[in-house]
């Protein structure tokens, strides 16, 4: 997801001073019907590392407190107690006590696809048992509008699972689909806020931009599904590998999961409704 803007923190408090707190209004679902059920399958055993392949997202970005990286609050490798958050790796740790101290954070803010593949590496060489994937919202939202091609975006997840397939052939993989880009802009389209924060950053101009057309928007909306589509159909060629089925796209979140630094990223709930959501799509949740 986008860098962090400090350089516009100044101006964005004085607009938050000016105009208030928008007023709160839960969002829909934009896609049919709810994912069906993760296959039950025997759980496998309970790993004693894992690793974090992702970008702003899965670094916290912006999450509370101040502009910036706040990875002890991460929905996968987060560690900071009583922040409400209980990433996967506190729930392994609770079944597990040999993961302690045992967990990578790889994630870049403002990491594309083509940038997984090098994280993998690092988790590779990290041994990793256990391994988190949530990327492609920033193949949506390039500074410059740009898309990435589905067929690009579908050679560096390949390579990217391929590479933790043979360097890790033991490990288990959990892959998230890419949040709903569209639900965000419907939920704080409205607020005014928002629009000023979307527009001074720069940030998600594919979708958010205030000029964009009904056009420009169904272009976005169209890229993702394909790219979701890709995630899912690439995962499925490893046994080794978990999809969470759209549930992390399909889930109908309120402007309160958002941060209120930069309209963007998740909030400290966010980030503990994503954790609550993947971990019970994945392996060894309910």
């Amino acid at each position: 997801m986008p860098r962090p803007f400090r350089v516009l923190a100044v101006g964005v408090a004085l607009v938050l001073a000016t105009l208030g707190t928008a007023t709160s209004a839960s969002a829909t679902p934009t896609s049919g019907s709810p994912p069906a059920a993760v296959a039950a399958v025997p759980a496998p055993p309970l790993p004693d590392s894992m690793a974090a392949i992702g970008d702003s997202i899965t670094q916290a970005v912006d999450v509370c407190c101040f502009f910036g990286n706040w990875p002890g609050h991460s929905w996968s490798t987060g560690n900071v107690p009583l922040d409400g958050i209980a990433s996967h790796y506190e729930r392994l740790r609770a079944l597990n006590p040999a993961i302690r101290g045992h967990r990578w954070n790889n994630a870049v803010s403002g990491a594309q696809m083509a940038d997984a593949p090098g994280q993998a590496r690092s988790t590779v060489g990290q041994g990793a048992e256990y391994v988190t994937i949530l990327m492609g919202a920033n193949d949506l939202c390039g500074w410059d509008g740009t898309l990435t091609p589905t067929a690009t975006f579908r050679a560096q997840f390949t390579e990217t699972l391929d590479i933790l397939r043979t360097g890790l052939p033991a490990s288990h993989v959990f892959v998230a689909s890419i949040p709903n880009l569209y639900q965000l802009w419907s939920i704080l389209r409205t607020n005014p806020v928002a629009q000023v924060v979307w527009q001074a950053a720069g940030i998600c101009p594919s979708m958010l931009n205030f000029f964009n057309s009904p056009a420009d928007r169904q272009a976005v909306i169209d890229r993702q599904a394909e790219l979701n589509q890709v995630l899912e159909s690439v995962c499925a060629t490893w046994s080794n590998c978990r999809f969470d089925n759209y549930l992390t796209y399909n889930y109908a979140f309120t402007r309160s999961m958002v941060s209120k630094l930069d309209y963007f990223h998740p909030s400290l709930s966010g980030q503990a409704t994503l954790s609550t959501l993947t971990w019970n799509a994945s392996w060894w949740g309910s």
